[in-house]
């Protein structure tokens, strides 16, 4: 998203365009999948005054504007990406930590059944699938 574009839909919905709230989007956009933590890693390379809690503010503020989505790998806090990606479901490795995508359309044929038998409807784009990957599965972790 363009900074313009940022500064439009914020505008739009009374609220201004700040320097952190543009570094913060940008960090989740570069990082692909980050936690709180690891945007303000990247942030303080750019603004070390920022602390924690604008980053965990500014993070709830972009969700609600639909601009990044967050989901659940770990016990630990929620991980954040772009909104505008394609919905995709997350497999997590608990031997190495690396995280892949599938296309959640694998899980089609479950989240119908759940809503035939249960009535209940899956959001597919915040599942994750924890596991262990070929390679940690194949013996092949250092």
């Amino acid at each position: 998203m363009s900074e313009s574009s940022l500064a439009e839909l914020l505008r739009a919905r009374g609220l201004r365009l700040t320097a952190q709230r543009q570094l913060v989007l940008q960090a989740v956009l570069d990082l692909g999948h980050a936690t709180p933590e690891q945007v303000h890693t990247a942030v303080r390379e750019v603004a070390a005054g920022v602390n924690i809690t604008t980053i965990y503010r500014t993070l709830e503020l972009l969700e609600r504007l639909g601009l990044v989505t967050h989901t659940h790998l770990s016990h630990g806090s929620p991980t954040y990406h772009a909104a505008g990606e394609n919905q995709h479901v997350h497999l997590v490795c608990r031997e190495c930590g690396a995280i892949d995508e599938i296309d959640p359309d694998l899980l089609r044929p479950l989240a119908d059944q759940l809503v035939e038998q249960r009535g209940f409807r899956v959001d597919i784009g915040h599942v994750s699938l924890f596991g262990v990957c070929d390679r940690c599965g194949n013996g092949e972790q250092e």
